[in-house]
Order: C-alpha cells, then sequence, then structure tokens
C-alpha cells in the first residue's frame, strides 16, 4: 500500500553512549571513563545498538504510511508541529511525557524500543506493531486515552504545562521563599520548593514525597494509626495534587498549607519572595524553565489542553 502525504513525527532521544561521547568525544575516551570507575561499557554498546536498529525499524515501517521526520528531543521546545501530524515517540516513558507538553490535539504513538529494558507504562507498543498501528490511527480505528496536564500561568505573560508534575521552587539547595495561596487560606512559607503532581504523575515525584511521609509517621505514630496513603489517580482526572517540601516554620514562616488537592477550576497560587534562582519546570527538565524571582505570581491549575495517547 502506498504511503499518503500525512506527516509522521518520529520523537527520537539520545542514549547513555551518545551522551558520553558528546561529553568525552569519542567512544574510546566514553569506554575509558567507564571502565576506569568499573562499570560495564559493553551493556552501554548492547543499548546503543538496540535502540539504533529499533529507530531504523520504525523509520522504515512509517516511511511506507506517511512522510517521516526525525526529530531529536532536544528540539521539541522550538518545533512547530502540524494540526495532523501523527506523532509517534521511540521510549523511554519520559519522552512521551515531554513530547506531550508541546502538543495540542496530535494523538501520540508511544514505542518501546527495548521491552527488557523499560517498563514502558507510555509505551504500549513494538516497533513491529508499527505500522498497523499508524495505519488504524491515521483511519481513526484507534482508541486515544485523553491525559490531563497541570499548567503554570505568570503574571509576566509566560506558560509552562507539566505532563507529570511541576516544580516550583529554588534552582539549587537553598531555600524557596513565596507566599502561597488557595482559596482563603494563604501563608508566607520557606521551603525547598511545591511539587504539583498530575494523574499521569502521581506514582512518580509524588509517590516518593507519600513514601517518606509514611515512613517517618511508622516510626513516630502507633502501628494501628496509620492507614497506608495511595497517591495515584487516574490521567484523566480533572485535579492535581501538591506538596510543599521540607516546610520551615520560623516567625514570618508558617506550614500549614502544605498540601492539597487542586480540583479544576481551582488554583494554587505563588508569589515569588525570592530575588534570583527562582525557577518553575515540569516533568523534571530543568533546562527548560521559567524565572521565578520577586513579584513574579504564578498561578497553577489544571491546563487548557490534554495529551493523546494511542492505546
Amino acid at each position: 500500500m502506498a504511503a499518503d502525504d500525512r506527516r509522521i513525527v518520529l520523537i527520537t532521544r539520545p542514549t547513555r553512549l551518545d551522551e558520553l561521547v558528546a561529553r568525552f568525544n569519542t567512544e574510546r575516551q566514553a569506554q575509558f571513563y567507564v571502565e576506569r570507575l568499573g562499570a560495564d561499557f559493553s551493556d552501554y554498546l548492547v543499548e546503543q545498538t538496540g535502540y539504533r536498529d529499533a529507530v531504523a525499524r520504525a523509520a522504515i515501517a512509517l516511511a511506507a504510511v506517511g512522510r517521516v521526520q526525525r526529530l531529536e528531543r532536544k528540539f521539541l521546545p522550538n518545533f512547530v508541529f502540524g494540526p495532523d501530524d501523527l506523532i509517534v515517540v521511540l521510549g523511554q516513558d519520559g519522552l512521551v511525557a515531554n513530547t506531550l507538553k508541546y502538543l495540542d490535539t496530535q494523538p501520540v504513538i508511544g514505542i518501546n524500543p527495548d521491552p527488557a529494558r523499560w517498563d514502558g507504562v507510555l509505551l504500549p507498543f513494538r516497533v513491529a506493531d508499527l505500522d498497523r498501528i499508524a495505519r488504524d490511527t491515521l483511519a481513526g480505528r484507534r482508541q486515544v486515552r485523553h491525559v490531563v496536564m497541570a499548567q503554570a500561568r505568570l503574571n509576566t505573560g509566560q506558560t509552562l504545562y507539566g505532563v507529570n508534575d511541576l516544580f516550583i521552587g529554588p534552582r539549587s539547595h537553598i531555600s524557596a521563599r513565596y507566599t502561597i495561596r488557595l482559596g482563603e487560606h494563604e501563608e508566607a512559607q520557606s521551603s525547598s520548593g511545591v511539587i504539583v503532581s498530575t494523574g499521569l504523575g502521581s506514582s512518580g515525584w509524588l509517590k516518593s514525597i507519600y513514601a517518606g511521609w509514611s515512613a517517618t509517621t511508622r516510626v513516630l505514630l502507633p502501628a494501628d494509626a496509620l492507614q497506608e496513603p495511595s497517591p495515584a489517580f487516574p490521567w484523566d482526572a480533572e485535579r492535581l495534587h501538591f506538596a510543599v517540601r521540607e516546610p520551615f516554620p520560623s516567625r514570618t514562616t508558617r506550614a500549614s498549607l502544605v498540601f492539597g488537592r487542586l480540583e479544576a477550576p481551582a488554583t494554587l497560587t505563588l508569589v515569588s519572595q525570592m530575588p534570583e534562582n527562582g525557577v518553575i519546570f515540569s516533568d523534571g527538565i530543568e533546562a527548560d524553565f521559567l524565572d521565578f524571582n520577586s513579584g513574579v505570581r504564578a498561578e497553577i491549575g489544571v491546563a487548557d489542553k490534554r495529551g493523546h495517547l494511542v492505546v
């Protein structure tokens, strides 16, 4: 069957070996560095070979379906996606999340290049499935799962989306100073930052916060007073959860508004009191951030767009 004229954007990422070569200039120097530390360099080679093979096979399969354009992860923030594009992400899971926040209504097919290596929660398909899945998606025969995102709107006019979570706080290991307001409750805080999680991200960073809280309370409280918390909630839930990390109560700061839910259309408002080094970033991508310094106000809530994952 001949390919049609629809554009298919194939999103890829560098392997660990690619990143080492970029750092040390040559593969031989990268090998010397890894083996000097006692690590197994052969695993880097196996991963590299497998991923490159998966990319090549995916490109061939997609070329029979539409016009293929390769795109590396680093170019996502500045790439202009067309409204009719089909997006194929060749995993890991984090690459799917990184991609979704730059899209509008385009469907995303997640491909797991190495099921033995990656869990692939967001990567339900294999390269061998790609021809069939891509054709079915373009023909409207595949179901799409909607993913609720978080959104930070600043009084500077800037906006940042988060598929898993947003972080609001300091760039480095210093205390963040800000005011936080939810409804009528407002207080000044000093902490190591605020995490806002979506349903998709509730099994990630938010889960680690719950785990720390749970372990602490098991030590401090009687066993019969505890219930094991479960942070997970559905990907399409119209709500967010927020948690303040390490809040510090003092004469001028409080620590009572440290955890809660944001049911759409409710918002959480934070106003920075940091002269410098305040940031907001999403999904663990610290290089793609918004400045959050003195006077900047951030309104955090459920985003005005959704991700669309092919299942």
